[in-house]
């Protein structure tokens, strides 16, 4: 399609992206063409030119420009830079490389995720995956979760990755939905001729974490030059670490701070002692889910025992950390991977004027994570749906019956103080050990024609696309507690001297006693038995088309304006099956019943580039840039929303421009969030009930002892003690509504002439998301159901959401999706770049990226009014984040050294309050002269995690062959110093995800042939 530079200029009116979805495809002699933004036009089409190696292909448009010459702020990648990361992981080398990207999942955060273990996802400010809208070549593609509309990064096989452009701030007028915070377009090859093929691998200095890559591909003009394909294919392997390759990961720590001696204790096999007087070998962390089983555990009593391996013995009481199990050694720490894609993009010139294009591509993903094998005890319980009634319900495992003949007799004998009951804790092994084993596949699929009209002065464009996942999920080793409960209620038969299940029908379906006293002592039959091995597939589709016109509607005395008129039609479903396991329950895993759910859009939108002021003093060039999107969903509460955006670029003169964009954007809920029914998850919360008696006076125990089950416990036991196994279904809610979200972004760049190949930005942000979809935390659930003015009993809604059993232990807390937040972010983001020729020593680039956050905050409202939170300097909030390289060119050699900072952060935020509380109180004694005065208080331990930087250096050298081939061997080492980050307690191995979960000094080493 042969295109008028005219035409090409006025497809410059899409504002730093989205509306010009189709794929770039032209000859040859344009694909050389330099292509600026109508804001940017007063740079003559000779400069464009000239600058064109210099400037890239911005996000969604056919605009050549960059971070320094936009209105919206941008940040881009390259596949040079990307390379030089020697990552396999797309995820892992943005997050690395730009400072306002984060993890939303990833391999070494996900390993206890129902659904999402082995899916990496990325978020821009923290605001949620689900708020950051990932494209592939400017385009919406399917969902890679049940979860929500969250597109996995290992999905997208880095080699095929030509750049990547991240737009912070609002982008829903121009892209839609799920675009709040910012959108991350993942740009693929399309121009390359010849063959090429490259493998990369690499592995940790400490051993672990092997990565295997292999990459082919092929692109080809053909028809005279007409057409052009370009195939892919791409193989990469991550082997993933286990518990036993970090030492750090076997370090056990169960800490608390002590406020009356003001002193950081450690859990020891002797109790809890300073941390000061103690080695860290003498720390402790363990359970009594042993292999051989803990029995008659209870506070109250002395005699407890426990099985060394078939060996019984009764000194358990007060010796669980000396011959307890560390349950962290089964939890791996890093989840290992395998992807397999393969694609295909065809794009061909069917007349000067119309042109096809289109693309296919196909990914697979398959991740295996290994858990611990079931750890049990006689309170684990189930939900269940009744067959016949179709009435949910809870089964308990309960005791072990008395009269079981595999009950020792010096059990039996002590199990009169417990009321005949045998309480158990017991992990196991002989079942297996669970195991979630998942198999992605996803298929992409768009075509379009694209066009000019009325003698090229305006162009068109109308295409389709389609996508499907799917996601089998099978969960091995677990166990049906229906048929565990058959299984414990054993007796002899008729002979006095078999051992049976009581239970006739239950034995005629394969019933075997269950054996739990000792390691081994579960025989394979009963292990059989009471195994259960759940499927769950998951199917999101999405099939949207889209067309558009863009041209200049009339001229100014500034120049032209630009306009894009377009609509956009977009239908998503998700279906869950489960197989019988999991649709009906009663088994360890979850109650996840099927369901499914569609959403659908009819969307039209516009957007116009208005040139104001040309060439007078101190206004180069001034236009404003707006853009509208009406979206009508077909959600109840819905129906007709509306996003929209006003910028300017004011070009002042000297390199100087002034930037600035105001947008309010919307975010509908997701399928999921609207539409799935109550589905099994845990979580751990505190029971504010916890330590209740008839006379406590702690926040909330007015309101616990009006509960039953707590009330008779603390007539029978004088004391309520939590046991809670956190488990805390998500829901759905169809009477969602959708967010709102304002963003501010207004800054500068600036190319000072008085310093050639200098480029600085800076902007800054505000973005406040009002009636965010997010769920009550547990914790938070449990405080404003029972330490409020409201008397139990009386209507809460919060109360509604948690269930007791008969003995005031909680059964479930349903964490539900409301309209209940408020999330407001500000901070500024500083972008340089500067080069240096050397002449005949080469050239070097300097590039640095940084963000200040300033406000990170979460509002929302209860029972007491408004609970506002900034978390700026919390956990994974950093103040501070920034990345920045330096490259020297010298002919055909390359090296290049980059590092990434993060600022000093406070992992618990209670942690750190309580403690700050505690040091007032005891400053105020001391000043009182009070003999409990602590004249020297320690800080707290472990809270305090520093900064943290990590370096990386690669080389690469290109090698020229005959007939236009060459070799480029490539290698490096990331995390040069071997710098693990800081001990972070209750992290994954004692690591921490934001910092190097472990993997350490990384080398690699690898080849590519083009020809």
């Amino acid at each position: 399609m042969k295109k008028s530079t005219l035409a090409i200029a006025i497809q410059s009116a899409i504002m730093g992206g989205a509306i010009l979805l189709s794929p770039q495809a032209y000859s040859a002699e344009e694909k050389e063409v330099a292509k600026q933004a109508i804001e940017n036009n007063q740079i003559i089409e000779q400069k464009i030119a000239q600058e064109a190696d210099e400037k890239i292909v911005v996000t969604g448009s056919r605009l050549r420009r960059d971070n320094f010459t936009v209105a919206t702020p941008l940040v881009t990648m390259d596949k040079e830079a990307i390379s030089d990361t020697g990552l396999g992981e797309l995820a892992e080398i943005l997050v690395e490389n730009m400072p306002s990207l984060s993890y939303g999942t990833s391999n070494s955060s996900s390993q206890s995720s129902v659904s999402n273990t082995g899916i990496t996802t990325v978020e821009l400010r923290d605001l949620g995956a689900n708020r950051t809208l990932t494209l592939i070549d400017g385009r919406r593609v399917v969902s890679n979760s049940k979860s929500g509309n969250y597109v996995s990064m290992s999905t997208i096989p880095t080699g095929m990755v030509k750049r990547v452009e991240v737009i912070t701030g609002g982008a829903s007028a121009t892209y839609g939905a799920d675009a709040v915070s910012g959108v991350v377009n993942i740009i693929t090859q399309t121009d390359k001729e010849g063959f090429g093929a490259k493998v990369r691998a690499g592995e940790s200095v400490d051993g672990g974490g092997e990565e295997f890559t292999l990459d082919l591909d092929y692109g080809t003009s053909f028809g005279d030059g007409d057409g052009y394909v370009f195939m892919s294919a791409n193989y990469d392997k991550q082997f993933g670490l286990e518990f036993e390759d970090r030492e750090r990961a076997a370090i056990e720590a169960s800490w608390d701070y002590n406020y009356d001696t003001m002193r950081n204790e450690m859990r020891t096999a002797d109790g809890w002692q300073n941390m000061a007087d103690i080695t860290q070998d003498q720390w402790r962390s363990r359970g009594d889910g042993t292999f051989g089983g803990v029995f008659l555990e209870k506070s109250k009593y002395d005699t407890e025992y426990w099985y060394d391996g078939q060996v019984l013995r009764n000194d358990w009481k007060d010796n669980e950390e000396r011959y307890g199990i560390n349950t962290k050694q089964f939890r791996m720490l890093s989840v290992p991977s395998e992807r397999v894609s393969a694609a295909i993009k065809v794009d061909y010139d069917i007349t000067d004027d119309i042109m096809f294009y289109s693309q296919v591509q196909w990914s697979g993903n398959y991740t295996v994570n290994d858990k611990s094998p079931e750890d049990s005890y006689e309170g684990e319980f189930a939900t269940y749906i009744d067959r016949e009634t179709g009435e949910p319900g809870i089964v308990e495992l309960g005791y072990i019956p008395i009269d079981n003949p595999y009950v020792p007799t010096e059990i039996r004998e002590t199990a009169g103080q417990y009321k005949d009951r045998i309480y158990w804790d017991r992990r196991m092994a002989e079942v297996g050990n669970i195991q979630s084993d998942n198999t992605r596949e996803t298929v992409r699929a768009w075509a379009g024609l694209q066009g000019t009209m009325f003698d090229g002065e305006w162009d068109w464009d109308v295409s389709v696309g389609y996508g499907k996942f799917h996601q089998k999920q099978l969960r091995n080793n677990e166990f049906n507690i229906f048929r565990a409960q058959y299984a414990l209620d054993a007796g002899y038969a008729d002979d006095g001297v078999t051992i049976q299940c009581n239970d006739a029908q239950a034995r005629a379906e394969g019933c075997a006693p269950l054996n739990l006293f000792g390691e081994g002592s579960i025989s394979p039959e009963a292990a059989d038995y009471i195994r259960a091995n759940p499927r769950l597939d998951t199917y999101n589709e999405q099939a949207n088309i889209m067309g558009y016109i863009a041209g200049d509607l009339f001229e100014m005395p500034a120049g032209p304006v630009s306009t894009v008129f377009g609509a956009e039609y977009r239908r998503d479903t998700q279906e869950a099956i489960t197989d019988d396991e999991l649709t009906y329950g009663g088994i360890t895993w979850n109650l996840v019943p099927g369901f499914k759910g569609e959403l659908s859009v009819a969307e039209v939108f516009a957007e116009a580039s208005i040139p104001l002021v040309r060439d007078v003093v101190g206004v180069e060039f001034l236009s404003l840039e707006t853009s509208y999107r009406a979206s009508d969903y077909d959600v109840k509460n819905i129906g007709l929303v509306s996003s929209y955006k006003l910028g300017f670029l004011w070009t002042v003169g000297e390199g100087l421009n002034l930037r600035g964009n105001w947008a309010v954007a919307q975010r509908a809920p997701s399928i999921n969030e609207l539409y799935e029914p109550e589905a099994g998850d845990f979580d751990g919360y505190n029971d504010i009930c916890h330590d209740t008696t008839a006379t406590s006076d702690d926040k909330g125990h007015d309101n616990c002892r009006l509960e039953p089950g707590i009330a008779a416990e603390i007539a029978s036991e004088g004391i309520f003690e939590d046991e809670n196994n956190g488990y805390s279904p998500d829901a759905g809610n169809p009477e969602l509504f959708e967010e709102t979200g304002e963003t501010l972004t207004i800054g500068f760049t600036y190319e000072p002439t008085f310093v050639e190949n200098l480029s600085i930005a800076a902007d800054y942000y505000d973005i406040t998301i009002t009636d965010a979809v997010d769920q009550y935390s547990n914790d938070r659930i449990v405080e404003e159901c029972y330490a409020t003015g409201i008397p139990l009993g009386q209507a809460n809604q919060f109360c509604d959401a948690i269930t007791r059993n008969s003995e005031g232990q909680i059964d479930k807390i349903v964490q539900r999706s409301y309209n209940i937040d408020e999330l407001a972010t500000r901070g500024v983001d500083v972008a340089m770049v500067y080069s240096y020729d050397m002449n005949r020593f080469g050239r070097l680039k300097f590039k640095l990226d940084w963000t200040h956050m300033l406000e990170h905050s979460n509002t929302s409202t209860g029972n007491e009014g408004k609970i506002k939170e900034d978390s700026v300097g919390y956990y994974d909030i950093f103040e501070n984040k920034a990345s920045a390289s330096l490259a020297w060119y010298l002919d055909d050699l390359r090296i290049r050294w980059s590092a990434s900072y993060k600022s000093d952060v406070i992992d618990y935020r209670q942690t750190q309050e309580d403690w700050e509380e505690g040091m007032a109180e005891n400053d105020a004694r001391c000043a009182a002269g009070e003999p409990e005065c602590v004249a020297d208080p320690e800080s707290l331990a472990f809270n305090s995690l520093p900064s943290y930087i990590k370096h990386k250096i690669s080389i690469s050298y290109d090698i020229e062959l005959e007939d236009d081939a060459s070799i480029r061997v490539f290698g490096g080492v990331n995390n040069v110093f071997d710098d693990k980050g800081p001990f972070v307690l209750g992290g994954t191995g004692n690591f921490g995800g934001e910092y190097d979960s472990g993997t350490g000094r990384f080398i690699y080493l690898g080849a590519e042939i083009q020809f």
